[in-house]
């Protein structure tokens, strides 16, 4: 009995040791390992997993090398399967499955399936064979992946009529072309171009010098049907000097409604970095006003190829096509705006044209002087109106009962609350006194209309305003200041706005505006980018105004878009009074343009702290279906600063020379 309990113990013990065997046998499976291996391919960062060969930071840099030429693109990986080997429980394979958003559209567009062999380790943990393949089937050691991006045909920019504004021009590429010329006599070359380009010839040269040895190194970039500075006889002349005909984005001229359309050239690297993968370097596109604004709309959409790069050569692996640019169609007349531009030219100080079509709300113009220094002063610039702000408060008298016969009191000079306001000083002595409205309009009598501040509260100004267009947000496409008028003010500044003065401001384009909204009998919407892809969000955010860091920020505008209430009857009574100052008052050099009767009302606005104060010269006309606004920032009086300039844009309308 007690060798046989004895040989029962033994064989209980040795059937638990057998049992504790099996049970601390059981290796891992490779799914976790799998796991790890996708998503750290997903983050390009294998660090998490163990390599048969190499560590995980030797295989990121390789991993690195492998993916440099996709730029900010990285795959999405995920485990599709894993299929073990039967008759070895220590390798398994990983069926990888890839998902690339190539074009960068939010959309994965390249997918495809690879594999990775695992095997396990000593300490029985999962290892990855590593291999190019495990990316890419095809990639071997080696290769690499690239991608690139071809852009679609950009779209032109379309005036009213729907011919191109601007677009594709032929230009020729100027510049040095160093396998032409020997080493020795390349600083001479360079230097003799420059001058010819009116470039700083030491800068060029130090540029040439700088580049390789097979370079072009380009100087200058001139139009083909135009004449430029660089003639082809000239050139001749310069050893190693070379032209190379090529195309680029241009208006008809370099000024035309530049601050406007904007240009096209070589993606900054800050555009680059906020296109999140749309640009790349190289690229072509807009830098700044419609075409940057519409860049997206105008260059369609790029094309994109990956290709594998090796020794052997180059093999594109998945490409989408690219999509032409759709035309951005504009309301701008061609003839009307290079009109607008050369009365401008010889402007030293800020200035503006702006014409409207009053019976469709269509801006014709955008036209700013060479003052201007490039800023957006027809539609972003915010001036006090000075005396064309009556326009508005004749139609708040016009609603308080007041007729354009009423007699008003103008003398020679009124004090508000201990401040002085007059006239100007060519104001006529004849129309001291008790005169008719329309007089006081004709003559612009600032102390008849400060005499009726009693008459028009300051929010009955401002509703004027508003119904003529002034201070009202509209979505014309492109960014836009469209007037500000307080509707609370007492005292001095209410009586400052009734002549224009004080916190009223308006841009040119916003004086067109209620100029049109008179000639028309009611208030206009302008419009300037027809809607399409871009232009319903792009216009919406517009509504109030973007100005330029030069200019102080935007007062919000006063009212919001709608029909507003201003009848036939008023806008009747106010194209009469305007009548009367091209007939009777200040514009009278308008009164022989040709065509339909001109209306119109002069203004000058004081600024500034220097005295005497310097002045603003407004001039607003209304011919027929045309509205202009006139502006000149740094003139006299309206009419003799602006009224010159309205006179030959009228004349110019009409065909006259």
């Amino acid at each position: 009995m007690g060798k046989n309990r004895a040989l029962t113990t033994v064989l209980a013990v040795s059937a638990l040791t057998l049992t504790l065997m099996s049970c601390s046998s059981e290796k891992p499976s490779p799914d976790d390992a799998a796991a790890a291996l996708a998503e750290g391919l997903s983050n390009a960062d294998v660090s998490a997993s163990s390599f048969t060969a190499g560590t995980p930071a030797q295989v990121n840099t390789e991993l690195e090398t492998l993916l440099a030429g996709m730029g900010p693109v990285r795959p999405a990986v995920t485990v599709a399967g894993i299929d073990e080997d039967a008759e070895n429980d220590d390798a398994a394979a990983v069926r990888l499955a890839y998902a690339w958003d190539v074009n960068m559209d939010s959309a994965p567009d390249w997918s495809y399936e690879s594999t990775a062999q695992l095997r396990r380790g000593e300490d029985d943990a999962w290892q990855v064979q590593w291999a190019p393949s495990v990316l890419f089937e095809s990639l071997a050691d080696g290769d690499r992946l690239v991608r690139t991006t071809s852009p679609g045909l950009r779209a032109d920019v379309l005036d009213r009529n729907g011919q191109p504004l601007m677009g594709s021009r032929p230009v020729l590429r100027i510049g040095i072309n160093k396998p032409d010329i020997p080493e020795d006599r390349q600083a001479a070359s360079a230097t003799a171009l420059a001058e010819l380009a009116g470039l700083d010839p030491a800068g060029y040269a130090a540029q040439v010098a700088a580049s390789g040895p097979e370079a072009f190194v380009e100087a200058i970039v001139q139009r083909q049907e135009a004449d430029g500075p660089v003639t082809p006889e000239a050139l001749a002349g310069i050893p190693g000097a070379l032209s190379i005909p090529d195309s680029r984005v241009l208006a008809p001229t370099r000024t035309f409604a530049r601050a406007l359309l904007g240009t096209v050239g070589e993606a900054t690297a800050e555009l680059i970095e906020e296109s999140e993968g749309r640009l790349s370097a190289g690229n072509q596109t807009g830098l700044s006003g419609l075409q940057q604004q519409y860049d997206e709309q105008l260059q369609g959409t790029p094309g994109v190829a990956v290709t594998l790069e090796n020794t052997s050569g180059n093999n594109i692996v998945f490409s989408i096509n690219s999509e032409d640019g759709t035309a951005l169609q504009t309301t701008l007349d061609p003839r009307l705006q290079s009109l607008a531009e050369g009365i401008l030219e010889d402007e030293p100080s800020a200035s503006a044209i702006v014409a409207i079509q009053p019976s469709t709300g269509d801006v014709l113009t955008v036209a700013n002087g060479p003052g201007s220094e490039g800023q957006q002063t027809a539609l972003l610039g915010q001036y006090p109106p000075g005396s064309t702000f009556k326009i508005a408060t004749s139609l708040a008298l016009l609603r308080q009962g007041v007729t354009p016969d009423s007699s008003l009191s103008c003398p020679a000079e009124l004090s508000v609350d201990g401040r002085k306001f007059n006239n100007a000083g060519s104001y006529p002595a004849a129309f001291v006194g008790e005169i008719p409205l329309r007089d006081a309009f004709a003559q612009s009598c600032n102390t008849a209309f400060i005499n009726t501040r009693d008459t028009v509260p300051q929010d009955a100004l401002a509703s004027a305003a508003q119904d003529l267009g002034i201070g009202v947000s509209a979505s014309m496409g492109v960014p836009a200041f469209f007037g500000s008028v307080p509707e609370e003010a007492d005292g001095t500044a209410h009586a400052a706005s009734m002549i224009g003065q004080g916190e009223v401001l308006v841009s040119p384009l916003a004086l067109a505006v209620a100029a049109a909204s008179v000639g028309k009998g009611e208030r206009v919407t302008p419009l300037l980018v027809t809607p399409g892809p871009e232009a319903e969000t792009a216009g919406a955010e517009s509504g109030s105004s973007s100005a330029p860091a030069s200019l102080s920020p935007s007062p919000a505008p006063t009212g919001a878009g709608g029909a507003g209430a201003f009848t036939a009857a008023e806008a009747t009574s106010l194209r009469d009074m305007m009548r009367g100052v091209v007939t009777d008052g200040g514009a009278n050099m308008l009164v022989d343009v040709p065509g339909e009767p001109v209306l119109a009302k002069t203004g000058t606005a004081e600024f500034g702290s220097e005295t005497p104060p310097r002045t603003h010269a407004w001039v607003v006309a209304v011919q027929g279906d045309l509205a202009v606004a006139v502006f000149v920032a740094e003139g006299e009086l309206g009419s003799t600063s602006g009224g010159p300039l309205m006179k030959a844009f009228l004349d110019g309308a009409a065909g006259q020379p």
